[in-house]
């Protein structure tokens, strides 16, 4: 019976996340099948260390903290070349002089160039916007998540967004005639 009991709660507590849970692990991982594999073995993990949970804590931030290391662990075995993130000190310091991201999306409003953008993103950067942005996570909840301090995600956040600007403004500019 407390079997019976704890999986009751581990379903009215985890399930509802499952949605997040699936975005952020197509998101990592780029592909819609292996997303599904890494949230099957991430409920499996979950489950197994759902006693270890604190009652009353923020379930969502917890399962995404165990599905974004699942991903890092088939990323690994998988594609480790995908783990690696570029930084070209002239790309990502350079002058804010690009147009605004969200007048290119209210232009253009085509989901695939967002789609894109965010894909081409590196690893680190494509993680924390997709957490920030997507799932609406604080930035502490981030840093909770991925196990980095408050100010690495700032600043990955904003290099993200700053790359993520550059490559929709390019494709922006590409598209028109």
């Amino acid at each position: 019976m407390a079997r019976q009991t704890t999986l009751e709660q581990f379903e009215s507590t985890v399930m509802p996340y499952l949605n997040a849970a699936y975005n952020l692990a197509r998101w990592l991982t780029r592909n819609p099948d292996d997303a599904e594999d890494v949230v099957q073995e991430s409920y499996l993990r979950a489950l197994h260390s759902f006693a270890n949970f604190r009652t009353g804590g923020d379930a969502r931030a917890w399962l995404l903290a165990i599905v974004r290391n699942t991903c890092f662990t088939w990323l690994r075995q998988n594609r480790p070349a995908c783990m690696v993130a570029q930084f070209d000190e002239s790309i990502h310091d350079a002058p804010e002089t690009y147009c605004n991201p969200e007048a290119v999306l209210l232009e253009k409003t085509d989901w695939k160039l967002l789609e894109d953008g965010i894909a081409g993103l590196p690893f680190e950067y494509r993680e924390v916007l997709i957490l920030r942005e997507l799932e609406g996570l604080s930035y502490k909840q981030i840093a909770e998540i991925a196990g980095i301090p408050l100010g690495t995600v700032m600043s990955r956040l904003a290099r993200g967004r700053r790359d993520l600007q550059r490559r929709l403004c390019g494709a922006s500019m590409e598209a028109r005639p």
